[in-house]
């Protein structure tokens, strides 16, 4: 890292929904609305003048007749129940009265009996989110010292607090700007407060089915007769006003006249019935509700309107909804034994927690997860994700005892960029395997760059579980493939595997498949190679793979495995068996389970799948409480035992930070962008780019524009000899098919006689207005061609690519993809992760490249592009990497601005 660095840049939390608007979840587990409020605003005026006669708060927000209106003011109110006066619970502001500074004061007040649940921490971090995007980076308070719900709340927030004024009251001053400890503070509270919210769907103390119906065929029916069935722990209320009683039990025409306040009801009613239902559910005290139902934002947009009018029912009563349209949850730990949905199926206990986007395929599922022995823990059925999401499932999950290993079959993404913090974060303790269909739609096809040409569909999915250590499956198949080694084995501790069959070509395919993905199949020592032969005859090969011919026995099986387990030469295996000979499949497997048992007891643990092909074996072997996966083919074994390695490899190795540089000048940056937009640009001009990257210390070649072929031979000979040559256009971006670029010049008589040659090769073609005049460079000696670029989606933000340039970006695709914002991990991993590494590193006699400066580089601009989001689409290419101790020049750039959408 070159000077003008410091240790870390700390990410700004990520809100769940927009800062300063959506939901927030207090401390008791209940949600709340978070909005902007209007100081002008009756209802405000009365809350405040309510609950406080302090009129340095009145001020404040606003609401004193005489408050300053000069300075700048935010004000964010929080709703529980009805929209009205009675509803809003808490509100907080700052109020800027210097707009030349980067200040401003903060205060908060929230209802006496809504206090300690922490929504003065909740105000305190959105109102700072919002602060910072409008460019202040410090808040004053004035507090009296006996509120000491107050300081505390400052106290608990991460910030350095200091105090300005001592007294009565106390003036307190900090920076707002995100440091670890109050990033991690703020994470740690936001997910107390979920596994608080979603506790009730999984472990309720009593659950209500409205709409349990008498019709058999019912879907309410099924539901309340499975949660009979598989014995839930805990009362279970049908809910009808048609019936009196509904399977042999008492059925209640309502929620409110159930006996007790139920923690969960699963609603299974019509369409137009289940906003009232919700309603009632809230009045009635419900915590949760898991609505069935379909016909909402799956339908259109009169079922969108409907699905927002639902949630926010829900919403202000503090009530959390997974659904509409889904198939349900279970949680199958024994002391609980709840299945609220309408699966027949209710799996076996064990350390799986699921969730599927489909209801459709949930039963497939569960099914499939049972035929192979797979334990799961919990199964939800999100539905439309109106409410609770695979980020709140991950949350949750990360905290639970009984989950050892996460599955997720995503559709589509709510926030990405949230998703990928927190599985980060959740991958650390525990594996998170993922299937993803779909596509998301980046507006590649109109790109007008080389980066956003090449970011396919599925490009920013592939590079976000990259970077979070998410495991990513292909297919149902191969996810339950990888549970069934993750959830029961220990991760391999490296690469090396052994492979043991009797039979030379499966042990090929596995061979093949391991190689292929990065692991290796190193050959036995001699005295390995010695051990076994005094097990298995001479015909056998005692390499690997270990090739125990047709004839092996179960007992070799058995003995081989201890063999290959005791050494320290592997770090797993893959034992495959063909019934081609004598030997009864079922006896192989019971002295396979023996040998592993054996090596337990010696405290010998190393991942092992099992190739047992025949009739009658099962799905796993067990040994003790650990199941040994066994699958079809040698490949899903191979390919399993792979995904599991790379994923180990990923969490054994230090998660990277943030560089932060104290060189940078963003404000400048921002009004260089401002001023862009306010004239109407959208690919910036040569001189406006070479000041943006001056702001963020992006190594610029230099240049100046000239108008005129004369003007353009005078900057040369000021700027020395060799120059380049390039054509200036908003439009024309791809100077190479215009012959736009003019190397090795070396007079002004060849700097004049290229720039008329590009202007008649224009005009020749009718675009020559689109002229806009002549960069002339000095030229740039030696070194390794580079591309990096961006191009921005408003979901994911901005990815950046990193690969071979000039022309060779597109040809040979040698490109690498991370989204940001970049760690130095990220930075180091993207320069060796390019085909062509090789020449960063010297070549066949070509001089290495300066392999910092380049990541320098790629952290720069990762920073630049968090920074600037009006920054959507960029081109360095080609970026000239020279030798070490060098650096690396920026040779052609190209950068589009547009309104901020993210």
């Amino acid at each position: 890292m070159r000077a003008g660095s410091r240790a870390e840049y700390v990410e700004p939390l990520i809100p769940q929904d927009a800062p300063g608007a959506g939901r927030v979840i207090l401390r008791d587990g209940r949600t709340a609305l978070l909005r902007s409020v209007d100081g002008m605003d009756d209802r405000l005026r009365a809350f405040v003048r309510r609950e406080t006669g302090d009129v340095r708060l009145q001020r404040l927000f606003g609401v004193e007749d005489g408050a300053d209106g000069s300075g700048a003011r935010t004000l964010l109110g929080v709703f529980q129940g009805d929209r009205d006066e009675h509803g809003l619970i808490a509100v907080g502001g700052w109020f800027q009265s210097d707009l030349s500074k980067p200040s401003a004061e903060v205060g908060f007040l929230v209802r006496k009996d809504k206090r300690g649940l922490g929504l003065g921490t909740i105000l305190l971090e959105q109102l700072a989110l919002m602060a910072l995007r409008r460019g202040l980076d410090f808040f004053t308070a004035t507090v009296d010292p006996d509120n000491c719900e107050m300081l505390q709340v400052f106290q608990d927030s991460g910030f350095e607090i200091k105090t300005e004024e001592k007294g009565a009251p106390l003036r307190l001053g900090f920076a707002i700007r995100p440091n670890r400890r109050s990033v991690e503070g703020a994470e740690r509270r936001e997910r107390i407060a979920t596994v608080a919210s979603l506790r009730p769907f999984f472990q309720p103390k009593s659950v209500a089915v409205i709409g349990a119906s008498r019709n058999p065929d019912a879907i309410g029916r099924r539901i309340f007769e499975y949660l009979l069935m598989n014995r839930f722990e805990g009362p279970v209320y049908p809910v009808n006003p048609s019936a009196r009683v509904v399977g042999s039990v008492p059925a209640y025409p309502s929620v409110s006249a159930l006996p007790e306040k139920v923690d969960l009801a699963v609603i299974a009613v019509p369409r137009d019935a289940v906003i009232p239902t919700v309603e009632e559910c809230g009045r009635a005290g419900v915590r949760a509700v898991v609505v069935i139902t379909a016909g909402f934002a799956e339908t259109g947009a009169e079922g969108r309107a409907m699905q927002a009018q639902l949630i926010e029912t829900a919403r202000g009563y503090g009530m959390r909804v997974v659904g509409p349209n889904c198939l349900g949850l279970l949680n199958a730990y024994p002391k609980i034994r709840l299945n609220a949905s309408f699966s027949p199926i209710f799996p076996p206990y064990g350390p799986v927690s699921m969730s599927s986007q489909s209801g459709a395929l949930g039963i497939a599922i569960l099914q499939y997860a049972a035929e192979m022995g797979l334990g799961m823990s919990n199964f939800v059925s999100v539905g439309n994700k109106a409410d609770v999401s695979g980020n709140d499932l991950l949350e949750y999950w990360e905290e639970d005892p009984n989950t050892g290993l996460i599955l997720l079959y995503l559709e589509s993404f709510g926030n990405p960029r949230r998703f990928s913090r927190i599985a980060r974060r959740v991958g650390r303790k525990k594996p998170v395997l993922v299937v993803k269909s779909g596509r998301t739609e980046v507006g590649h096809r109109a790109a007008g760059s080389h980066t956003a040409a090449l970011a396919a569909n599925e490009t920013m999915v592939d590079a976000l579980f990259e970077q979070a250590g998410v495991i990513r499956a292909d297919t149902l198949e191969e996810m339950f493939d990888i549970a069934a080694l993750l959830a029961y084995q220990p991760l391999p501790a490296g690469k090396r595997i052994a492979v043991v069959t009797n039979a030379g070509g499966p042990g090929i395919l596995a061979a093949d498949v391991l190689a292929g993905m990065g692991l290796s199949l190193p050959e036995t020592s001699p005295e390995l190679q010695k051990r076994l032969g005094e097990v298995l005859p001479a015909t056998a090969s005692r390499r690997n793979p270990i090739d125990m011919i047709a004839s092996a026995t179960a007992d070799q099986y058995r003995r081989v495995l201890e063999e290959i387990l005791a050494s320290p030469e592997y770090d797993a295996v893959i034992v495959i068996f063909l019934p081609v000979g004598l030997t009864a499949t079922e006896e192989v497997a019971q002295n396979i389970t023996d040998a592993l048992g054996t090596m337990r007891d010696r405290g010998i643990l190393k991942p092992v799948a099992t190739v047992l092909m025949g009739q009658s074996v099962p799905a796993a072997l067990r040994v003790g409480d650990m199941l040994i996966p066994n699958y079809r083919f040698p490949e899903g074994a191979a390919r399993a035992l792979a995904r599991a390695y790379r994923y180990a490899v990923w969490r054994a190795t230090p998660e990277g930070i943030i560089p932060d540089f104290d060189d940078l000048d963003v404000d400048r940056a921002r009004a260089l962008i401002k001023e862009q937009l306010a004239a109407g640009a959208s690919w910036l001009d040569p001189g406006t780019i070479a000041d943006l990257f001056t702001c963020f210390g992006l190594p610029w070649a230099g240049g100046r524009v000239a108008a005129t072929p004369e003007e353009a031979a005078a900057l040369a000979r000021e700027i020395g000899f060799p120059v380049v040559v390039k054509m200036v256009s908003r439009t024309l971006l791809h100077k190479s098919e215009w012959g736009g670029v003019v190397l090795g010049l070396t007079d002004g008589e060849a700097v004049r006689a290229a720039c008329q040659g590009i202007r008649e090769r224009l005009a020749q073609a009718g675009r020559e207005n689109e002229l806009d005049g002549f960069l002339v460079q000095p030229m740039i000696q030696g070194g390794v061609e580079l591309m990096v670029g961006v191009t921005t989606d408003p979901q994911f933000g901005p990815l950046i690519a990193f690969g071979l340039g000039g022309i060779y970006v597109e040809v040979l695709r040698d490109v690498v993809f991370r989204v940001t914002p970049l760690t130095d991990r990220g930075a180091r991993e993207m320069v060796r992760g390019i085909r062509g590494y090789r020449l960063l590193e010297g070549y066949r006699g070509h001089a290495a490249a300066d392999i910092p400066a380049v990541e320098d580089l790629l952290l720069r601009l990762s920073r630049m592009v968090e920074e600037l989001p009006e920054v959507v689409e960029l081109d360095l290419n080609p970026v000239m990497a020279l030798e070490p101790g060098r650096g690396c020049r920026i040779v052609d750039a190209r950068v589009r601005v547009a309104r901020a959408s993210r």
